[in-house]
């Protein structure tokens, strides 16, 4: 033991934990350096390099030219651009349909009867399909010649050529592949529940609505969350089944933000402007998914 100084046997073991706990955080920063160098590469530089470009016009070829806010200027001057908010907001409206939909099919999917795997196949079928096929489906589907609502309901629906009816028939298109996808999620969340808290329940005579509000939905918040905010930011970048279905027609009446943006950069060779829409999209997905996700954590305190 040294005399001169007592508290030096203390000392050694706190530097031996001091230097345990460095190591234990250069460790996770070394595994955490690959996810977050990839998440710098192909997430935070694509959008700071989006909120540059908005400021220049530029057609991909040419020197930028700096116009500082003039994009921005004539986008929210642009009645094609509100055409294309107001579309957006209709899908998102429409498209929150989903997660109650398919946590419905998943309740029912949820059962151990004979042949069930067979139907769950059948459910999960819409999610694999691309969203081209979808789109060529229901466009033969809605088709006012020989397409099948036409047998159904006796003569023919313009449907993708009238602008009062073109984006509800392209959102009720979408909801097919949408309502799968949350089908797999609450599905997944299904088979974590505490079975001992659904056993607890029914021995208190809970059942039907009162069993499904007070003690299946809340072990299915994290769930909900994540079908809400994967269903919101899929309607908020609805673009394929647009391209396929109406090209944003008839005269841009189904245009949405994302198909607009892509109209401007690739038809018009307008990058700047297409930029200045990506900010703006991504700006509204920001705002609902903050929304979102502090709402669930002040839950969850």
């Amino acid at each position: 033991m040294n005399l001169e100084n007592p508290a030096l046997p203390a000392a050694r073991p706190r530097r031996r934990a001091s230097a345990a706990a460095r190591q234990q955080r250069l460790a996770a920063l070394l595994f955490l350096s690959p996810a977050c160098i990839m998440v710098g590469i192909y997430v935070v530089w694509p959008i700071l390099s989006s909120i540059f470009l908005s400021f220049y016009n530029w057609d991909g070829m040419s020197p930028r030219e700096f116009i500082g806010f003039a994009n921005y200027t004539e986008l929210f001057h642009s009645h094609t651009f509100y055409t294309a908010l107001k579309n957006n907001v209709i899908w998102l409206a429409l498209f929150l349909l989903a997660p109650p939909m398919g946590l419905a099919v998943a309740l029912y999917l949820n059962q151990a009867v004979p042949g069930i795997r067979i139907v769950k196949s059948l459910f999960f079928a819409p999610f694999v399909l691309s969203g081209v096929v979808v789109g060529l489906m229901f466009s033969w589907f809605y088709d006012p010649t020989f397409g099948l609502l036409k047998v159904v309901l006796g003569h023919g629906i313009p449907v993708l050529g009238d602008a009062r009816y073109v984006t509800f028939g392209i959102i009720f298109a979408a909801l097919w592949p949408q309502t799968a996808y949350c089908m797999i999620l609450y599905l997944t969340g299904l088979t974590s529940l505490d079975a001992e808290q659904i056993e607890a329940a029914r021995m208190e005579g809970a059942k039907g609505w009162a069993m499904l509000r007070h003690v299946i939905l809340p072990q299915l918040r994290p769930t909900t969350f994540m079908a809400i905010v994967v269903t919101i930011i899929g309607a908020l970048r609805s673009f394929d089944l647009i391209a396929v279905m109406s090209g944003g027609g008839p005269f841009e009446s189904s245009t949405v933000l994302a198909y607009y943006m892509y109209d401007q950069a690739i038809k018009y060779y307008r990058l700047g402007y297409s930029a200045a829409i990506a900010v703006v999209l991504f700006a509204i997905m920001m705002v609902y998914i903050v929304y979102h996700l502090r709402r669930m954590l002040r839950q969850e305190r």
